[in-house]
């Protein structure tokens, strides 16, 4: 017997009220400063404590990144996992390594680490101080297409795993298939030789428009392979700020060091500012007008700054042309609000600490 099922409205009023409603429990979500204070870290069964910035997890959903402080104490090593989405690591504080695949990587305060997806990786504490970092991932965005799947190692050492998933080798034809396997074969050989780690040591700040110094943490352009998320350091002289623009999608600021406030409003004038200090998290996901800045008069502050601009605001952008989806006050405008940085003292950049 055939069955017919029916919402008695039609799809037009379904879909209207279906969108309606789950832009009504996301603007619930929403908020401007994650204070450090607020992440309550919490022991886990891989040895490690963690804490939730921002994230289902955490009772703070997020559609395309999430960002989550871990703690491990010394001598601790934790258990060995992967994951079918990429992670950033941002080490704040203490000295260890985290072993990915059969590569161990030290790390210390000020460190940037990728941990690819399939990677099998654990960490481990050889220092004397306990050791806190925080990861940025694509989780939530892998989990919207239904494909966020974890898998356990236990004890084992990464390097005694199976290896990441098997892909097909390049075949010869320029049939749609043959194209496809090449092409994919191509992005995974790509991918899997990204490179895994950024010392502090290393990094070398330069002077933007903005009225900034920066560099990057993990870019594409320094040789990183991701999903996407990109991550980069700016910081802001003593009592000044940096320019104003704004764009779509969710973008995460963590203060590495230093106290300020950052303006977010709908227009340029007539929003609200929002104070930070060390350890907080600014969201910035509204499509807000945003300018950040640096209350400490004798201080620079630094702000690493995460989003998902390679792969989700590209594509929002394609999606969207002609309209303007990266926005900046004309020159002259974003110029008498940055000030010249080359005018700046700037000290010399040495590894943060904690608290």
């Amino acid at each position: 017997m055939a069955t017919k099922t029916t919402t008695k409205v039609t799809h037009y009023h379904v879909q209207k009220k279906r969108r309606a409603d789950f832009l009504e429990e996301w603007r619930g979500y929403r908020n401007t400063v994650v204070a450090l204070g607020d992440v309550a870290m919490v022991e886990t069964p891989r040895r490690m404590r963690q804490g939730v910035y921002v994230g289902a997890d955490g009772d703070r959903p997020t559609r395309t990144m999430d960002a989550v402080a871990h703690e491990i104490d010394p001598g601790v090593v934790s258990s060995t996992h992967r994951h079918s989405w990429d992670a950033m690591m941002l080490v704040v504080a203490g000295w260890g390594w985290t072993e990915i695949d059969s590569e161990r990587v030290q790390w210390g305060p000020g460190d940037s680490i990728h941990l690819p997806s399939w990677a099998w990786h654990r960490h481990g504490n050889d220092g004397k101080e306990t050791a806190r970092f925080v990861t940025f991932s694509s989780e939530p965005m892998v989990n919207s297409l239904g494909m966020a799947v974890v898998e356990e190692g236990g004890e084992a050492a990464p390097a005694d795993l199976a290896p990441r998933p098997a892909y097909a080798p390049p075949v010869e034809g320029d049939d749609p298939y043959s194209r496809r396997v090449r092409r994919l074969a191509r992005e995974q050989q790509a991918r899997r030789s990204g490179r895994l780690h950024t010392s502090w040591d290393d990094l070398e700040l330069l002077n933007t428009p903005r009225g900034t110094r920066t560099t990057f943490l993990l870019d594409r352009a320094i040789g990183y392979q991701a999903s996407g998320i990109t991550m980069a350091m700016f910081e802001i002289a003593p009592g000044r700020g940096q320019s104003m623009h704004r764009h779509p999608g969710e973008a995460w600021l963590y203060v590495l060091e230093g106290r300020g406030h950052s303006y977010l409003g709908a227009e340029p004038e007539g929003g609200e500012n929002h104070p930070w200090s060390k350890g907080d998290i600014i969201v910035v996901d509204h499509y807000l007008w945003h300018q950040h800045f640096n209350d400490d008069p004798e201080n620079t502050a630094k702000v690493v700054r995460i989003h998902m601009f390679d792969s989700v605001l590209e594509t929002m952008r394609v999606l969207c042309d002609p309209l303007v989806l990266f926005e900046e006050p004309p020159d002259h405008i974003r110029d008498a609000q940055a000030g010249d940085p080359s005018t700046v003292d700037w000290p010399e950049v040495k590894r943060p600490t904690w608290p």
